[in-house]
């Protein structure tokens, strides 16, 4: 027979009381006794089996069985782990914790938890390269990043724009051309840039007298800065192209100076204008190559006639390639800096300032077909040629191969008004440039190329590329085209440097 000092048998959450002949409710009264989970305590039988006759199969009813009155206990479905539960009615009620106790504890609470965030801040604990912080070891075998980005700064846009203006926006200038009147009205019909960029300011048919001379009238507007104090000037040659007269207004004279032309360049569209005088405002050229895509950048110029009118946005890309139309040639520019900060007409030749304030470009170009989309030239060209601009002397020139004649593609028109196939394609010959290899080559107007050594060349651009690779001085067999006839025209590739023509 079990020893009827078994401690209680305990089953799915729920503790059941032992069977005691003289008190039943002795034990349910002890304050170490947990409460019951459920409605009802039942005590065990003698041999210690199920009070509900589970141990006895006989289907007899147990004759062991107390009759237990269930005792009504809270109902507390949690406890401190570890604690004991203390009955409500027989348990001496808990000793309250003083308010100095509990302030106390508070105070060095708030004590424990500044301190610990204080001395985090302070190690730098938690910081990591992605919240822009210095982890704590450095991977030595990592390849460094030639220019890196430290994104530390928690701003949304940097709040110094205010104090680059008003530093750089002295130094850059108003730049307005004058031109002899020609007898159709105009000078600038074919020129794209005036178009391109908004340049065709003073077009009004008046033959007036500027500054005095009935002959000269306003032909174009630009932008420039001074980056010399002695009054030299970078603006863009197309901005100046083709004037008789340059007047150039500083911010705080009352009148405009005449600039004088040393040097200029068309292919890299680059010019330096001098004024006479000592102390100008400058601004310093700095390094383009060191810019990172999204670094902030800044515009100033003049656009639409509204003069010193600043722009922000970041650098978009560098190193991109357009080709503009200027009358019978092509402008092809190379490695400029692309941004969203607005350009308009009147922005060309005004700087491009990085948040030092320091010249990364002069805006140049912007998408006639987007928007946000501009283009500057990069100091790293600037600086390059900057002293031969100065000094008037010739630029260095990389050998550009051509042909000498410019070039377009043939169109359904031209092929019925040669009388040729509609399905012919190739580069129909506008024209030929006198004295060019082309020229020599006895290659004419109206001729249509259609391939180069055997290989076919179905447009104007795949065959301008194919001849830029070629070096000069090597000849080629051109097939073409001429009238009804297939002919062969050798050619010696020239040096597009020694003329002005597209191809």
């Amino acid at each position: 027979m079990e020893d009827e000092n078994k401690k209680p048998e305990q089953s799915q959450g729920f503790t059941y009381g032992e069977k005691k002949e003289s008190d039943p409710y002795a034990e349910v009264r002890k304050d170490s006794e947990p409460y019951t989970f459920g409605p009802f305590g039942g005590a065990s039988s003698n041999n210690g089996s199920n009070p509900y006759g589970e141990g006895d199969r006989s289907g007899e009813q147990p004759t062991n069985i107390v009759d237990v009155t269930p005792v009504a206990k809270e109902y507390r479905p949690f406890t401190v782990s570890g604690g004991t539960v203390r009955n409500d009615w027989g348990g001496k009620p808990p000793r309250r914790t003083s308010f100095m106790a509990i302030f106390a504890s508070f105070m060095v609470g708030v004590l424990v938890v500044g301190g610990l965030m204080f001395t985090a801040d302070r190690q730098n604990w938690f910081s990591s390269d992605i919240f822009g912080g210095t982890p704590k070891t450095q991977d030595v075998s990592a390849k460094p990043v030639n220019n890196p980005v430290n994104n530390s700064a928690d701003v949304v846009r940097p709040n110094n724009i205010a104090k680059i203006f008003e530093q750089a926006s002295p130094a850059v200038v108003k730049i307005e051309t004058y031109a002899v009147v020609q007898q159709n009205g105009g000078t600038w019909e074919d020129d794209f840039f005036r178009q391109f960029f908004g340049d065709n300011y003073g077009r009004n048919g008046d033959n007036g007298s500027k500054n005095g001379q009935g002959d000269l009238q306003e032909s174009g507007m630009g932008s420039g800065f001074i980056f010399d104090s002695t009054g030299y000037i970078l603006t863009n040659q197309h901005v100046i192209g083709g004037a008789s007269e340059i007047k150039v207004t500083v911010e705080g004279h009352d009148q405009p100076y005449t600039a004088k032309l040393l040097g200029s360049s068309s292919e890299l569209d680059l010019a330096v204008l001098k004024i006479e005088g000592n102390d100008f405002p400058t601004l310093k050229l700095g390094d383009s190559s060191s810019m990172n895509m999204g670094d902030w950048v800044v515009a100033i110029g003049n656009p639409v006639g509204f003069e010193h009118t600043i722009t922000v946005g970041v650098l978009s890309s560098n190193e991109r390639e357009i080709t503009i139309p200027d009358g019978n040639s092509t402008r092809k520019y190379q490695h400029l800096l692309q941004t969203d900060a607005s350009i308009n007409p009147g922005n060309s030749g005004g700087p491009l300032l990085n948040l030092n304030g320091e010249v990364i470009g002069i805006n140049t170009a912007v998408s006639t077909q987007a928007q946000g989309i501009g283009f500057a030239i990069p100091t790293s060209t600037i600086t390059d040629v900057l002293e031969n601009l100065k000094n008037n002397t010739k630029i260095p020139q990389r050998p550009a191969p051509f042909i000498g004649a410019t070039l377009m593609d043939v169109t359904d028109d031209i092929a019925q008004r040669l009388g040729l196939d509609k399905n012919v394609k190739g580069s129909f010959v506008r024209e030929v440039l006198f004295g060019s290899p082309a020229y020599k080559a006895d290659l004419r107007q109206y001729d249509v190329i259609t391939g180069m050594e055997g290989k076919d060349y179905k447009t104007m651009k795949d065959l301008i590329a194919a001849i830029q690779k070629k070096n000069v001085g090597d000849k080629v067999k051109l097939d073409v085209l001429r009238g009804e006839k297939q002919i062969e025209v050798t050619v010696e590739i020239g040096d597009k440097n020694e003329f002005n023509i597209q191809q």
